[in-house]
């Protein structure tokens, strides 16, 4: 049972009271914010463990950032190559799976740059360019923003024009930017199927392997900041981590449509 995990890991610290620091700092993508999911899960886990979870939703780099300077306890995060560096430079402890969902491209129903029939999510981003269809880039550093930066260069185009505008936004900003706009956007499936209802944008491209996007749990290294409140973060992990976590993201849905798929190995989807 969850419960008896908890109080493992609080028998750890003998000389502390009962859950001394019950703030977990999580600093996580506006993804997860912005599609739901927390609000699905945290008071499950809140009610259950006896933590409060203090939400920071911000793109991934700059969560990268916060746990690089000890302002949070664990990161929530999408962007793998990133993740890793991370931990190799040994600001994190270790990187667990918790959850994957992909990339799509949305864009104006009339599709000017006729991406919908494309070979590959390359051809996608180099229709966009050569047609100069207008283009809304998060432009933050968010995981988001990473694989679209991927994604041009894996291309061959560098994006630049009155066509491409950086908004330095949060998805569900960009995703509103480009309905205002008639513009293209990549976005993660999750959040697309939370606001899709609110635009008249539709989805025009998915599907490609590219378009993957993992999500991982680090807790922050105590080692480096004293201050890092690491029982609380692995109780949330393991919680995340555990079959009943899993079950309750897999169950997390939008008209019908399951938003993060639970990514644990072992994990039935049951």
């Amino acid at each position: 049972m969850f419960l008896n995990i908890a109080a493992a890991a609080q028998s750890s610290s003998p000389d502390s009271a009962l859950l001394k620091n019950n703030i977990i700092r999580l600093a996580t993508t506006t993804s997860t914010e912005n599609s739901g999911l927390l609000q699905h899960l945290l008071p499950y886990f809140e009610n259950e463990s006896g933590y409060k979870v203090h939400v920071i939703a911000v793109g991934t780099g700059k969560a990268l950032r916060m746990g690089k300077e000890g302002d949070v306890d664990v990161l929530l995060v999408h962007a793998l190559d990133a993740e890793k560096q991370f931990i190799k430079k040994g600001y994190g402890v270790k990187r667990h799976a918790v959850m994957y969902n992909d990339f799509v491209i949305i864009g104006p129903a009339e599709d000017p740059a006729s991406i919908g029939n494309s070979s590959s999510t390359q051809t996608v981003f180099q229709s966009i360019q050569q047609k100069e269809s207008l283009f809304i880039s998060r432009g933050d550093d968010s995981g988001t923003h990473k694989k679209e930066k991927k994604i041009w260069a894996s291309a061959d185009v560098i994006p630049k024009g009155r066509w491409y505008r950086e908004i330095g936004q949060g998805m569900g900003k960009a995703i509103q930017i480009a309905d205002e706009l008639g513009a293209y956007t990549l976005t993660d499936r999750g959040t697309w199927l939370s606001y899709k209802d609110k635009t008249h944008l539709k989805l025009l491209y998915q599907g490609d392997a590219f378009l993957f996007n993992p999500y991982g749990i680090i807790a922050v290294n105590p080692e480096r900041y004293n201050d890092i409140n690491i029982n609380g973060a692995n109780i949330l992990i393991n919680w995340l981590t555990s079959k009943q976590g899993q079950q309750l993201i897999g169950q997390y849905k939008k008209d019908g449509q399951v938003l993060f798929i639970p990514s644990v190995d072992g994990y039935a989807g049951k």
